[in-house]
């Protein structure tokens, strides 16, 4: 009697511990298809494109669009293959990670660009982070001066583009790529690297928004005075409207700022940031934004209007790190993972061997100029992953057990 009791209890015991895993395994089976996905994709993609001509999206005619060195979005497919190996333990895609970063080692010697962020500190950064190999630091180096060669005094900003047509124009963007700033600074002891960041922060800050908490995407300045010269768009709806993307680098960019500094009107700023996007009534159901957040106010869209699954990434990405440095961080959390159960679903997540080996679809890069209109993006993968590996992170999720 006593040794029946005894194996009853034993196949309650193992009856309520597979109940519990299959209930773990079912609340994760999105997260565990994505990164399923994500290995077969990289690995595919991997061993398709060369290192130095990297896959950056897919043109209308079906051809992968790729990116030589010089292109601002070069740096983030071994950005990704680097995050890749993180979320799958894969070391085929280390190796692919190193070949494809090293393949950019050229990148150190550009002057003309504020882009040397996504380029360098994506690719090698992540590298240098992963495996500390400080064979990654000469280029880091030389790409930090660079970038910190362009800051104006004056002007209180770091230039973003060479374009002729602009005087000194700083775009939102350019806030992701302090975060080079902020990192060079400790490692290579420049504390003025850091100072110009925070400066630009704070220009930015002050010129960039307007009163609901929406961005601009370019400011003009005289580079002898200082002055405004034009608030603008590039790639927005238009020169007063939020565009999405544009929402998305500065939330970011305000969250990165705040974990570095510790200052509080950086983390103030991106709570005004993140309020604006989150409460927004144009926001869709499945919390991908449409291109820019006025499209419905200017054209009889709707749900035509595409949507730029690139703007949600970075919008989890940033959610997930603010939800780490305010206390009530919930709210944060549970938007983020929103977005990313949204971008794991089918209906944004590729299927294996299709996409062009890209892993996300529906973005947008450049609407107004007809270019990347609903195709994948290379960055929009990049910050996916991103995302993908902040929330195993906070969650204590071991990738490899699920």
């Amino acid at each position: 009697m006593r040794k029946t009791f005894s194996m009853l209890l034993a196949a309650s015991t193992l009856a309520l511990t597979s109940f519990a895993q299959s209930g773990q395994d079912t609340s994760l089976k999105w997260l565990k298809n994505s990164t399923n996905v994500i290995s077969y994709q990289l690995n595919k993609a991997s061993k398709t494109y060369k290192p130095g001509q990297n896959p950056r999206s897919v043109n209308p005619d079906g051809t992968v669009r790729l990116a030589p060195y010089k292109d601002w979005t070069t740096g983030f497919f071994p950005g990704s293959l680097w995050y890749g190996y993180e979320l799958t333990g894969d070391k085929k895609l280390a190796e692919k990670a190193k070949r494809f970063t090293l393949a950019l080692d050229s990148v150190r010697y550009l002057t003309h660009t504020h882009d040397l962020g996504f380029m360098l500190y994506c690719s090698y950064g992540n590298a240098y982070r992963i495996t500390g190999d400080k064979t990654y630091l000469p280029a880091l180096a030389d790409g930090a001066k660079n970038l910190f060669a362009r800051f104006n005094p004056k002007v209180g900003a770091i230039r973003s583009w060479d374009f002729p047509q602009w005087h000194f124009p700083v775009i939102i963007d350019n806030m992701i790529n302090l975060e080079y700033l902020y990192w060079g600074a400790k490692e290579f002891n420049k504390p003025e690297y850091a100072q110009a960041a925070n400066t630009h922060a704070i220009t930015t800050m002050k010129n960039h928004y307007r009163n609901d908490h929406s961005s601009y995407h370019v400011v003009d300045y005289d580079p002898e005075t200082g002055k405004i010269l034009r608030k603008a768009t590039h790639q927005g709806l238009t020169d007063e409207s939020a565009w999405a993307r544009g929402q998305a680098w500065g939330l970011y960019g305000y969250t990165m700022c705040y974990e570095n500094t510790k200052d509080q009107k950086f983390l103030d700023q991106a709570e005004l940031v993140a309020a604006f996007i989150m409460n927004h009534p144009r926001m869709p159901k499945d919390k991908i934004p449409v291109w820019d957040f006025d499209v419905h106010n200017a054209l009889d869209v709707d749900e035509r209007a595409p949507r730029d699954a690139s703007a949600a990434a970075v919008i989890a990405s940033a959610l997930l790190d603010l939800s780490t440095q305010v206390k009530d961080g919930k709210k944060y959390m549970d938007y983020a993972e929103a977005i990313l159960k949204s971008l794991s679903s089918p209906a944004y997540l590729a299927k294996p061997g299709t996409n062009g080996l890209f892993i996300l679809k529906h973005s947008v890069g450049a609407f107004l100029y007809n270019s990347e209109i609903d195709t994948p993006l290379d960055y929009a993968d990049y910050y996916y992953l991103e995302a993908l590996k902040r929330y195993a992170n906070i969650k204590k999720i071991d990738l490899s057990k699920i």
